[in-house]
């Protein structure tokens, strides 16, 4: 894995260009489940298991971190970017950067976003209007 530091704040970045996949309005955590479910049926990375999972994980991560901290409305998607993918979540909150957890108890969570910095090749987010976009791309092997 790569080591960089999630630092105090993730940048500010708009992400790359993407087309072609799957799309969630979320309102609940109790819609994960479901999410994941289609993630995982999805043709494009049915034959990648460990890609896969790391997909699913970096989604999970960033659509629980909306549902819980974000307010409103989420929407989550994961789209390609060429040869690799873009998770992108957008929620409501446009005044709290994703922020990863300093100085607490691994027993407590917050590891999420440190997570997704080491699986993925690039990461920010970006506030467009009243929502708030975070993302990630992750790269398929």
């Amino acid at each position: 894995m790569r080591r960089r530091p999630a630092g105090p704040g993730w940048p500010p970045a708009p992400p790359p260009p993407a087309w072609d996949g799957l799309s969630w309005q979320l309102s609940d955590v109790a819609q994960l489940p479901r999410m994941r479910a289609e993630l995982r049926r999805w043709r494009i990375v049915c034959g990648l298991s460990d890609f896969r999972d790391r997909l699913l994980l970096v989604l999970d991560e960033l659509a629980s971190n909306a549902l819980r901290h974000g307010g409103g409305q989420v929407q989550a998607a994961v789209r390609r970017t060429g040869d690799a993918f873009l998770v992108a979540v957008t929620d409501g909150d446009t005044s709290t950067p994703p922020t990863p957890a300093v100085d607490r108890d691994p027993a407590e969570g917050g590891l999420g976003l440190y997570l997704i910095v080491e699986l993925s090749t690039a990461h920010g987010w970006y506030v467009d209007g009243d929502a708030k976009t975070v993302w990630a791309v992750l790269p398929p092997s």
